[in-house]
């Protein structure tokens, strides 16, 4: 499997890696989808080090060592993220969390578990896929959605002070876009399987148009 892997790339969590010998029967579909989210898991992973690495203060809230020790805390353990600093908490509600402005604890935690958790909603909680009928398009769809959502509020959610909440991108005589970037890696990721899905089981998905400045996280069907 990990001849699979993107160059250059952070490792996935061993439950994305995983090998099975079951793999052979697998088709093109189904390696396409495995793949893809072994894509997705990856951005998730270099935007939660891109965050912490712009907002120190947030890895040294959970003692962490170090960025490296805080993105593997999420990352490298059984399951591939980690609930239990959140007290289980996942997709919408952990983004709502990082985004308040009272929240006390580790926001890039927060923020990435629920980006992570999200995502693998829409995969069904699966790692392994032998018949992508069971796959949900309109879950990708309004995931894909979601993700804009929780970019645009990112960028712009401010703290009582008018502070943002956290870093990302940066505007000066050398711009930081690497943060939208990475966004659009994970949102062309989750479109490309919403189409593929689509076609592979017939089911048509509802799309939806809204305002940024009012839009709502979309629930996961």
């Amino acid at each position: 499997m990990s001849g699979c892997s993107t160059p250059g790339t952070a490792p996935l969590p061993r439950s994305l890696t995983r090998y099975s010998p079951r793999q052979f029967f697998k088709s093109d579909v189904d390696h396409f989808v495995e793949t893809s989210q072994r894509r997705l898991f990856a951005s998730l992973r270099q935007l939660a080090e891109k965050l912490y690495r712009r907002n120190p203060r947030e890895w040294r809230k959970s003692g962490a060592s170090g960025v490296e020790a805080a993105v593997s805390a999420i990352f490298d353990v059984e399951h591939g993220w980690r609930f239990s600093a959140l007290a289980h908490r996942r997709d919408v509600d952990a983004l709502q969390i990082a985004l308040h402005p009272a929240y006390g604890g580790d926001r890039v935690l927060a923020f990435i578990v629920g980006l992570a958790s999200m995502v693998q909603t829409a995969f069904g909680d699966k790692v392994d896929f032998y018949i992508v009928n069971d796959l949900n398009a309109q879950r990708f769809y309004n995931a894909a959605r979601n993700v804009e959502i929780a970019a645009w509020k990112l960028a712009t959610t401010l703290d009582e002070s008018g502070n943002l909440l956290l870093l990302s991108n940066e505007m000066g005589p050398v711009n930081n876009l690497s943060f939208e970037r990475e966004f659009g890696r994970i949102i062309g990721v989750l479109e490309v399987l919403t189409d593929v899905i689509e076609v592979k089981t017939e089911r048509t998905v509802v799309r939806v148009v809204q305002n940024m400045a009012t839009a709502v996280f979309l629930p996961l069907p």
